[in-house]
């Protein structure tokens, strides 16, 4: 209970009690006014005192929430296995019976470029595939 009354929580009590306050005379006023005439008045009759219920609701889960958030984190439960996991050291079968998909440009002037762009081809013929698997 006693992290509810540090400097910022004490300002925060204060303006809850402010806004609240604020928002109520509000409502009276223009129940007041709805009932001196102006239809327009019940209608902010009606919101001033939601917004202030808005006020209290943020407070009290802005309390539970900092009252909640010093408790010990419970150990989560450890993680299923993957179901396909493979061993350590193991590498899985990439698919290659896909031909080559034929790479415009390739026949330009940048070799390093042309090398790059055979690499993506490849990578998009084979999408189960790692970079690491590449053959070239």
């Amino acid at each position: 209970m006693k992290r509810l009354w540090t400097p910022a929580w004490i300002g925060r009590h204060a303006l809850t009690v402010v806004l609240v306050g604020a928002f109520l005379a509000l409502g009276w006023w223009q129940i007041s006014r709805a009932a001196a005439g102006n239809a327009l008045s019940w209608a902010y009759a009606v919101e001033w005192p939601l917004f202030a219920g808005f006020v209290v609701f943020i407070w009290f889960r802005e309390v539970r929430h900092t009252l909640r958030g010093d408790r010990p984190a419970e150990e989560p439960a450890a993680p299923a296995p993957p179901v396909h996991a493979a061993a350590p050291g193991v590498r899985r079968p990439v698919r290659s019976n896909r031909l080559p998909v034929p790479v415009p440009g390739d026949e330009a002037d940048d070799a390093e470029l042309a090398a790059y762009n055979r690499y993506l081809a490849w990578l998009n013929a084979n999408p189960g595939a790692r970079p690491a698997d590449y053959p070239g």
